[in-house]
């Protein structure tokens, strides 16, 4: 069962575990279970996703029922207007703060603007060696993308060499392969903790917000973050 976050008579809102694709598609032909169809399913209704969440990306994920709902919402996103926020945990001491301005490249080569925003909630160093270091340390970070470019947080931490843990695509191949070792942890630790905007059927501010799952729990007790 899904864990249903928001629900009205126009939008409903999962809080998608990690691993979860949203809905079919070729480049992981080895999925069978999908957000799309398994909310279908446990609803009974149809329903349509208004933006995406990477497959082991967890957090929030909203869906319109009708067809004018969901092209508002997609102006919302595309115009900037909604605001999002995610929980991550990246390699090393990140900076209190920062914007990170750096454009992306789109699959064709064009590049965009895209920009981020984080501030750094706590810092750890575990006593474990890890390369020539005698310990480990990392960083639980909130991050706000004003911009949504594919993979944009992932790339933009891994541009300012603090990667989030278990990226495999744009993170630290050497790191992710210590969680597994050490902590039998394959889960990204990235989760979309926050969405606020403007209800699009009755203008109401709305703020929702999803807990982290489990595997993202168990890695802060590790560390000794408080949730």
């Amino acid at each position: 069962m899904l864990e249903i976050v928001y629900q009205d008579k126009h939008i409903i809102a999962i809080n998608k575990p990690h691993g979860l694709l949203v809905h079919r598609s070729k480049i992981a032909n080895d999925a069978t279970e999908f957000a799309l169809q398994m909310l279908r399913d446990q609803i009974g209704k149809h329903v349509s996703p208004v933006h995406r969440l990477d497959r082991k990306t967890s957090g929030l994920l909203l869906f319109a029922f009708e067809k004018e709902v969901e092209i508002a919402m997609h102006k919302q996103f595309q115009e900037g207007l909604v605001e999002k926020k995610y929980l991550a945990i990246l390699r090393g001491y990140a900076p209190n703060e920062l914007i990170i301005d750096y454009p992306l490249a789109k699959e064709n080569g064009t590049m965009q603007d895209a920009i981020t925003s984080f501030k750094t909630l706590q810092r750890a160093e575990i006593d474990v060696a890890f390369g020539k270091h005698l310990t480990s340390r990392y960083s639980l970070v909130e991050a706000a993308p004003t911009t949504g470019r594919m993979h944009q947080l992932r790339r933009h931490f891994a541009h300012i060499f603090h990667p989030i843990i278990g990226d495999r695509k744009h993170g630290c191949n050497k790191q992710n392969k210590f969680f597994k070792e050490q902590f039998e942890m394959t889960t990204m630790l990235l989760h979309a903790s926050e969405l606020s905007f403007i209800h699009p059927v009755n203008g109401v501010q709305l703020k929702l917000s999803a807990h982290i799952h489990d595997e993202f729990e168990r890695v802060m007790k590790l560390m000794n973050f408080t949730s």
